[in-house]
């Protein structure tokens, strides 16, 4: 395979090479060799997770709630979903 760089970009490699001493060859096979691993879930018919965890968003929030003490939950308001935007900014509470 060949690969093609305008001057410009020829200039720039060189210049990136110099600074961190290494050939322009090897930048441009680590940078082709990381593109080629994140890629890899392209090659997969099931789409990459990006924390490989599979599992459906609300057992997720369950797992992550369950070491919650139950006097925390007792002190949550309980209007927090339709108030969202006055318990997290402070904006007036809106009519119910």
């Amino acid at each position: 395979m060949e690969l093609h760089f305008t001057p410009e970009q020829e200039a720039q490699l060189a210049q990136i090479a110099t600074k961190t001493g290494t050939a322009p060859e090897r930048l441009v096979e680590d940078a082709v060799l990381r593109l080629l691993e994140g890629a890899a879930h392209l090659n997969s018919d099931t789409p990459a997770e990006p924390n490989g965890d599979t599992r459906p968003i609300w057992e997720v929030m369950l797992d992550n709630l369950k070491d919650v003490p139950p006097e925390e939950f007792a002190s949550l308001p309980r209007d927090g979903a339709s108030q969202v935007d006055h318990y997290l900014y402070g904006h007036p509470k809106r009519n119910q």
